[in-house]
């Protein structure tokens, strides 16, 4: 079973890594998990100031501070991952990627904010739950 783990750092991410590391069945014993980290793109005033390369560089930087811990523990732990960092709206990003690759399954934290919070901000795990055709494993 091929998984998509939505990572952004945050404690709800750690708690889902921990999660689908203790259930490893969930991906079976040819399974692969798909670590995707989706940063916010940067106003195009400001990548036309600082050019594109000092723009990707940062892209670069700040994915790497959410996927090089995981990567480490996932290689601690044997699972077979590979790592897609990308760059746009998380939720987009997120089902994109998961169409892309054919993935069986979404697993994400979700920050649990409640109806309230959804209805001010949204939520990027409720759009990927209400849009997506696989299954979505949110942990909380």
């Amino acid at each position: 079973m091929k998984i998509v783990f939505a990572a952004d750092g945050s404690k709800y991410t750690k708690k889902a890594l921990a999660f689908l590391v203790t259930h490893e069945s969930l991906a079976g014993p040819d399974g692969e998990v798909v670590v995707l980290n989706v940063q916010a793109p940067v106003p195009n005033r400001v990548k036309s100031m600082l050019g594109s390369g000092e723009v990707n560089a940062y892209y670069a930087d700040e994915s790497q501070k959410v996927l090089a811990p995981i990567e480490r523990f996932l290689t601690r732990h044997k699972i077979a991952f590979r790592i897609a960092p990308t760059v746009g709206s998380p939720s987009a990003e997120i089902l994109r990627t998961a169409k892309r690759e054919k993935a069986h399954m979404i697993v994400m934290g979700t920050h649990g904010h409640g109806l309230f919070g959804r209805v001010v901000m949204g939520s990027v795990a409720q759009r990927v739950v209400t849009d997506s055709e696989i299954p979505v494993l949110l942990v909380k």
